[in-house]
């Protein structure tokens, strides 16, 4: 039983951004709780971004950080380490049909954010020490009265 084209185009997108947020909460959940049996993984408070879901949901790509970016490679490792009880118990929480095999990649655009506030805030520091003195008002400072 084939799609037609309109179909095709809308559905499986909205759905896979559902899925991928569903999963992404739970997850997140799962890692706060600590309620994988892996001390090493539990130590670590880790962000989970995003969760992109293949077309058919079957995979799930989540973008994940370790908090303040310290121990990136190690969180690579742990989370594939733990990935059969992930996914246990993400599917467990979600109900879905079948359980989505995880995958884990670190999530770069936290970097660029971060990167990206600190020039503008350079910006801001440079800009306010060039502005003359105003009151809370936005009014020129009058100096004593």
């Amino acid at each position: 039983m084939g799609m037609n084209k309109d179909q095709e185009g809308r559905g499986p997108a909205q759905r896979q951004l559902r899925v991928g947020e569903l999963v992404r909460r739970s997850l997140s959940e799962v890692l706060a709780r600590g309620d994988v049996h892996d001390p090493d993984l539990n130590r670590m408070s880790i962000t989970v971004g995003e969760v992109r879901m293949s077309t058919d949901l079957k995979i799930a790509t989540a973008y994940v950080l370790p908090l303040g970016g310290i121990g990136r490679e190690d969180v690579l490792k742990l989370l594939s380490r733990n990935k059969g009880e992930l996914r246990r118990l993400v599917s467990k929480k979600l109900a879905l049909k079948f359980a989505p095999d995880l995958r884990f990649q670190l999530d770069e655009t936290f970097d660029r954010m971060d990167e990206t506030r600190r020039m503008l805030a350079q910006d801001v520091v440079r800009r306010d020490a060039e502005a003359p003195d105003t009151d809370e008002d936005g009014a020129p400072d009058q100096g004593p009265a």
